[in-house]
């Protein structure tokens, strides 16, 4: 018998998602025996076919690159979170037929950090300039004070992140790459890179240092994030935030008011710990 609600992640590629592990281990928790989550390779051109299938008992998608662009004009109403950045990775697909977006990303950023204690700060850095920096810049714009300073690889990338700060408020000041060291004065870091690419500036990390957050989370822990672990500072994984954002996604999906944490995140490191 096909289960009742169905929801699924979709993006390209697709096969390393933790989300459906999260997703399952919340229906475990909450007792929804008639929900599943699934994992679709849905590239840019073929979504509108993919939504255009979509039949009855679908409940909810979740979106990763290339795709929270693409489906914006898919959807019948956006979240004015998920505007502020133009990306959605949450669909809610309700019983009328309505099809409504939002991105939980920005949100679980700020819980992420809220569940380390870093409620407010007086400045920030942002290593990167990828669409996951402008959800940074728009978490910052609700929990930061001051200026924010991004660490870039061109001047095109600058001008993006500063008009990214003009659009979302944040006063946004942007710095070469090669001076990347210095955000680490910031009380709080944002790495939003690939792998890899930080690993230099670990042995560049002070004594004394701040908050890390490192979107990274396989392999974890990156680095940078091993360093400042050895210094005394506050480090918050990518785990920490994909776990948050599908909190918020669960919660959207089912109606439900309290997503799990506790059993998502165990769920979330033994799939990790088995790779």
């Amino acid at each position: 018998m096909a289960a009742a609600h169905r929801a699924a992640v979709l993006g390209s590629p697709i096969a390393h998602s933790l989300s459906p592990v999260l997703h399952r281990a919340a229906y475990a928790e909450l007792g929804l025996d008639d929900w599943s989550y699934e994992r679709f390779e849905v590239d840019e051109a073929a979504l509108p076919g993919f939504f255009g299938a979509l039949g009855e008992g679908w409940a909810g998608l979740s979106l990763t690159m290339p795709l929270k662009r693409a489906v914006i004009p898919l959807l019948d109403e956006v979240s004015d979170t998920a505007a502020a950045v133009e990306a959605v990775n949450t669909v809610v697909l309700h019983e009328d037929g309505r099809r409504t977006g939002d991105n939980t990303d920005i949100p679980g950023m700020i819980a992420a950090l809220r569940e380390r204690g870093v409620e407010k700060v007086e400045a920030a850095a942002v290593l990167g300039a990828g669409a996951t920096a402008s959800s940074a810049l728009a978490a910052l714009a609700r929990i930061c004070a001051g200026p924010v300073t991004a660490y870039v690889r061109s001047e095109a990338r600058a001008e993006e992140m500063r008009g990214w700060g003009e659009r979302l408020g944040v006063d946004v000041r942007t710095a070469a790459w090669d001076d990347a060291a210095r955000a680490f004065d910031a009380p709080l870091v944002i790495a939003t890179t690939p792998a890899g690419t930080t690993n230099a500036l670990a042995t560049a990390v002070p004594d004394r240092v701040g908050t890390l957050f490192d979107v990274l989370y396989d392999p974890w822990p990156t680095a940078l994030a091993a360093t400042w672990s050895e210094h005394g500072g506050k480090v918050v994984g990518g785990l920490d935030l994909l776990v948050h954002q599908a909190v918020l996604q669960v919660e959207q999906m089912t109606g439900v008011p309290r997503a799990p944490l506790a059993a998502m995140r165990a769920a979330g490191e033994r799939a990790l710990a088995a790779r």
